[in-house]
C-alpha cells in the first residue's frame, strides 16, 4: 500500500530544516481499532524531542535528539521507563566516527557502528522520520542508511526507495514500510502490510491513551477462579500476577505449576506486541485450570505493576529471574488451597531454560515442562539467528552478508562488556544444568522454529536421560513455530501475518494430559 500526498521537492526539505521549530505532532499505530502505541514529537532544525509510549505494555521512552544539517544525529539521550518505574532509567549516546559512546548509570561503553549511524529504538516513528531524511540528503533513488539499534546495540541498514516525491518503500530487518511523505517532508502516514499495522500522524501532541488493564480474570464458564496477587521476593521486589485456581480440589489442596515466561520484559501472559490476540500463558492456564491443576503466572520485572529492580550495570540475568521464580513457588507453598507437594514449572524459550536450573536445586518440584527450550549456548543460538535473519529477513548475499555477520559479531561481543544478561546468556551451558535434574520432564519443541532449532529437543532429552533421569518425554509438532503457533515456515517476521493466534490444541493436549498424569 502506499499512500499519495502532494509532491515534495528538496527545496521544500531545505525550507523546512530551515524552520526554527514547529508546532508538535503525534504519531499513532494502530493495529485495527487497537492503539499500539503512540509518540509524540517536535522538531526543530537542530533538535528532535520524542515521547513514546506503548500502553499495552506498560512502556515509554522519551529522547532528546540533537541533529546535524546533513541529518545525522550526534547526541541522542533517552530516558527509558517500565512499570511502575517513575525515575526513568537514562543513557547518553554519542556518535563518533565509527563508535557509539553509551554513557550509561556509573560506566561508559563503546561500541562499533557506521559513519552517520541513525539511533533508532522499535518502533519510534520521530526516529524513523529521521532517517528518511538522512536518506534525503545521501541522495540517489534507493540509498542506505546505517541504524543503530539500541535493543541489540547492533547496527543494520536501512533500505529506502523513494517513489516519486511523496512516498518510499522502507526495508529494514526484514520487514517492510510503506511511507507516505507530506509536502514539508516529513512522513504523514505509513503501513506496514505484513503486520497489519498502520500508522496515523496527528496534528498537536494528542494525549496517550491510558492503559487498558489487560482482563486477567476467569471465563464465565470457567470451573476456576483468578486471583490477583502479589508475591515479594527475598530480596524485597514486588511481583505481580494471578493465580487461576481450581473450583473443586481436595481437602490437600489443588496441585500447581509456576509460568515462566521468555526473554525481554513480558507481562503475565506472555504477550506479544503486533501479534494480536496471542497470549500463550492464558491458554495454558485455563486449560490446565479445566483439568484440576492450578496456575501462577507472574509480570516479569518492569511488567505490569512489578518492580523494575536493578538496572544497568547491576542488571538482572537469567539467574536472577530463577529467583524469582522460586519466589513464586515458595508463595504457593504457603496457601492451604495449594498442594506443595505437587507444584511444577512450564517454561517457553528463556523459561525452558530457566526451569531445569530451578529444578536442579529444588528436589521438591513434582515436574516440569520446557517449550522450545534451548540445548545450546547463547552465543551459537545467537549466531544461528544472525545468520538466518541475514538470509531470510535481510536477505543479504555475498559480502554484503559477510559484512553484516562480523558487524554483528562484533556487537554481540561488545553487548557482552555491557550487559549482565547478554554476559550471563552468551555462555550458560543448558546440558550441564539438564544432568543434574531428576524430576520428570517434558520437552516440547515445534519442527519450524526458526529461534531454538528443533535439533535441540532430542539433545535436551539426551542430557536429563544421561545424568540418571528416566521420566524424559520429548514430542515434535510439525508446521509449528517457535511461538507454537500453526505455522510452515517459522519466519519470526511473519508471526503477525499468521491466520491464527492461538496455541496450537496438540501442544495443549499434551502438555495437560502429561501433567495431570504427573501431578496425581
Amino acid at each position: 500500500m502506499t499512500i499519495r500526498l502532494p509532491s515534495l521537492t528538496l527545496a521544500t526539505v531545505l525550507a523546512l530544516r530551515a524552520v526554527s521549530a514547529q508546532q508538535p505532532s503525534t504519531f499513532v499505530m494502530l493495529m485495527g481499532n487497537d492503539t499500539l502505541a503512540v509518540e509524540r514529537v517536535t522538531r526543530t532544525a537542530s533538535r528532535l524531542d520524542g515521547d513514546f509510549s506503548a500502553p499495552s505494555r506498560g512502556a515509554r521512552v522519551r529522547y532528546v535528539a540533537t541533529l546535524a544539517a546533513d541529518g545525522t544525529v550526534p547526541r541522542f539521550e533517552t530516558w527509558a521507563y517500565r512499570g511502575t518505574d517513575t525515575a526513568g532509567t537514562h543513557a547518553t549516546m554519542q556518535l563518533q566516527g565509527d563508535s557509539m559512546v553509551l554513557e550509561l548509570p556509573g560506566r561508559t561503553v563503546r561500541l562499533p557502528t557506521k559513519p552517520g549511524a541513525i539511533v533508532y529504538f522499535n518502533p519510534s516513528m520521530g526516529l524513523l522520520e529521521q532517517a528518511v531524511i538522512r536518506a534525503r540528503t545521501i541522495g540517489g533513488k534507493a540509498p542506505e542508511v546505517p541504524i543503530f539499534a539500541t535493543e541489540a546495540g547492533t547496527t543494520v541498514p536501512l533500505s529506502v526507495t523513494f517513489i516519486g516525491s511523496d512516498s518510499a518503500h522502507l526495508l529494514l530487518g526484514g520487514v517492510t514500510f510503506d511511507i507516505a511523505l507530506g509536502a514539508d517532508g516529513r512522513i504523514s502516514g505509513m503501513a506496514i502490510p505484513s503486520q497489519n499495522v498502520r500508522v496515523v500522524r496527528v496534528e498537536g501532541a494528542v494525549a496517550a491513551p491510558a492503559a487498558a488493564k489487560p482482563d486477567y480474570s476467569a471465563p464465565a464458564d470457567a470451573p476456576y477462579t483468578a486471583e490477583d496477587v502479589t508475591v515479594i521476593t527475598p530480596k524485597g521486589l514486588k511481583l505481580t500476577g494471578t493465580l487461576t485456581l481450581p473450583k473443586s480440589h481436595t481437602a490437600r489442596g489443588a496441585p500447581a505449576v509456576v509460568t515462566i515466561t521468555g526473554s525481554g520484559t513480558e507481562e503475565r501472559d506472555e504477550s506479544l506486541p503486533g501479534v494480536n490476540g496471542y497470549r500463550p500463558f492464558r491458554e495454558v492456564a485455563d486449560t490446565l485450570g479445566r483439568r484440576g491443576i492450578a496456575v501462577l503466572r507472574l509480570d516479569d520485572r518492569g511488567a505490569g505493576g512489578s518492580d523494575v529492580g536493578p538496572t544497568g550495570a547491576n542488571g538482572p540475568t537469567s539467574a536472577d529471574f530463577a529467583d524469582d521464580i522460586r519466589a513464586g513457588l515458595a508463595y504457593l507453598r504457603t496457601r492451604h488451597d495449594i498442594d506443595g507437594t505437587r507444584l511444577g514449572l512450564v517454561g517457553h524459550s528463556e523459561g525452558g531454560m530457566i526451569a531445569p536450573m530451578i529444578a536442579a536445586t529444588d528436589p521438591k518440584l513434582r515436574a516440569i515442562v520446557l517449550m522450545a527450550g534451548p540445548a545450546r549456548a547463547g552465543r551459537t543460538i545467537l549466531k544461528f539467528q544472525q545468520e538466518y535473519a541475514a538470509d531470510s529477513m535481510l536477505h543479504l548475499a555475498g559480502a554484503r552478508r559477510d559484512s553484516a555477520l562480523r558487524d554483528m559479531a562484533s556487537k554481540l561481543d561488545s553487548a557482552d562488556k555491557a550487559v549482565p544478561w547478554i554476559h550471563f546468556f552468551l555462555d550458560y551451558d543448558p546440558i550441564a544444568t539438564a544432568k543434574r535434574v531428576r524430576q520428570p520432564v517434558l520437552i516440547l519443541q515445534g519442527a519450524t522454529d526458526q529461534q531454538v532449532t528443533p535439533a535441540q529437543a532430542p539433545e535436551l532429552a539426551a542430557a536429563f536421560r544421561s545424568g540418571g533421569n528416566r521420566d524424559v518425554a520429548m514430542k515434535i509438532f510439525p508446521s509449528t513455530d517457535h511461538l507454537f503457533l500453526a505455522d510452515p515456515v517459522g519466519n519470526p517476521g511473519g508471526y503477525a501475518s499468521l491466520p491464527s493466534k492461538q496455541l496450537r490444541r496438540e501442544v495443549l493436549g499434551t502438555m495437560a494430559d502429561w501433567l495431570v498424569a504427573h501431578m496425581k
